[in-house]
């Protein structure tokens, strides 16, 4: 399965909004900020997903609870050759939340 065609099944949406801080340096001190794709969580409303750099042949995502993200910004959207538009965003989550890294790769034996 290609990555386009796993990123076809997840469904896009729109990007909650969220108050700006009031004081952007407090908001580095308490949150990390992770850049991608948003898309929406297969079966659980309450999180969502941030493709990594969609286009890439090594990519990756993350899962995160809504609940943890404090911020949002929105980055210049990506167009594929195809003018396929994925929005790209840079989200602040709260640090020492629990969220999930998943790297996929192909199952394969490399000794011969």
């Amino acid at each position: 399965m290609t990555n386009e065609s796993a990123m076809d099944k997840v469904e896009r949406f729109e990007i909650e909004l969220y108050k700006t801080p009031k004081d952007k340096k407090s908001l580095a001190k308490s949150n990390v900020s992770f850049s991608g794709s948003p898309q929406k969580h297969p079966y659980d409303p309450d999180k969502v997903i941030l493709v990594v750099d969609p286009y890439s042949s090594n990519t990756f995502y993350y899962e995160f609870n809504k609940s943890d993200i404090t911020f949002v910004e929105e980055l210049p959207n990506i167009v594929n050759l195809y003018g396929d538009v994925f929005p790209m965003v840079r989200i602040w989550v709260r640090k020492m939340s629990v969220a999930v890294r998943c790297t996929p790769f192909v199952v394969a034996d490399l000794r011969g």
